[in-house]
């Protein structure tokens, strides 16, 4: 424990001295540090999906440095330290965690995810509502998953997850007569209806849609690679093949991954 306590008040000397004395870390505010927050968490992101441990260190010391950063600027505007950071997430996780350190009882992990968002809406005298914690700028993608969390945690949510499938059959069928009518602000409305469908039953599959999404992403560019380097090597040019010779070599690719 004391190695890791020393370790991060060598941070905050570290990030004093920088704030001091580096003229790129002197110009740095809030805002100018955001997107590249962004950018170290999609880093971490990519990380976590390889299952690169040594990366996920790496980024996570990225991400820690930003935290510090904020902190540090938070301290010179006179809003908060480091100090106020911790205390604020130490006094929140004892108070949305009863079950640990008051006398609730709970049954399993989704009990205790209902009590977190149920604790989440006393706060701020009572007056929080169910979606407002959900940031604007989320992906859409990432968005549709916390929002259908969120409802559910209060109770807003299918009895039985298979019942989910007749929404998406309901949300297909709608997409289907929209097509048909050709009224494009409608399609891409259904579209989203649609999409919304799928992650809700992501969700109740225990499914992360982000994740799955970008695997099939991942596995979709390894496919083309090879496709490409295959169609180079035969010194013949994507564009002027027939797509039953592109399929062949794509479930070439296929065969190579089993």
């Amino acid at each position: 424990m004391q190695k890791k306590i020393d370790e991060f008040r060598r941070l905050l000397e570290i990030m004093d001295e920088l704030r001091a004395k580096c003229p790129w870390d002197k110009k740095q505010t809030l805002e100018s540090l955001r997107k590249l927050t962004i950018e170290e968490t999609y880093e971490l992101g990519d990380s976590i999906l390889q299952g690169d441990l040594q990366g996920i260190k790496k980024e996570l010391g990225d991400l820690m440095l930003h935290i510090v950063f904020y902190a540090k600027i938070g301290s010179e505007k006179n809003a908060f330290d480091m100090g106020d950071v911790l205390k604020g997430i130490n006094e929140k996780l004892i108070y949305r965690h009863p079950h640990i350190f008051g006398d609730v009882e709970v049954q399993d992990a989704k009990e205790v995810a209902e009590n977190w968002e149920t604790l989440k809406l006393k706060e701020k005298g009572g007056n929080r509502r169910v979606l407002e914690g959900v940031p604007v700028s989320l992906p859409a993608l990432v968005k549709a998953n916390r929002i259908q969390e969120k409802a559910s945690g209060v109770g807003f949510d299918w009895e039985y997850r298979e019942q989910v499938w007749d929404k998406v059959k309901d949300e297909i069928n709608e997409l289907s007569h929209e097509i048909d009518k050709v009224d494009k602000d409608k399609i891409e409305a259904e579209f989203g209806d649609l999409f919304f469908a799928m992650v809700n039953a992501a969700r109740l599959y225990d499914v992360d849609p982000e994740a799955a999404l970008e695997r099939t992403n991942l596995k979709f560019i390894k496919r083309f690679n090879y496709l490409e380097s295959e169609t180079l090597q035969k010194g013949k040019d994507l564009k002027k093949m027939t797509l039953k010779e592109m399929d062949e070599i794509w479930d070439k690719a296929k065969e190579r991954e089993q």
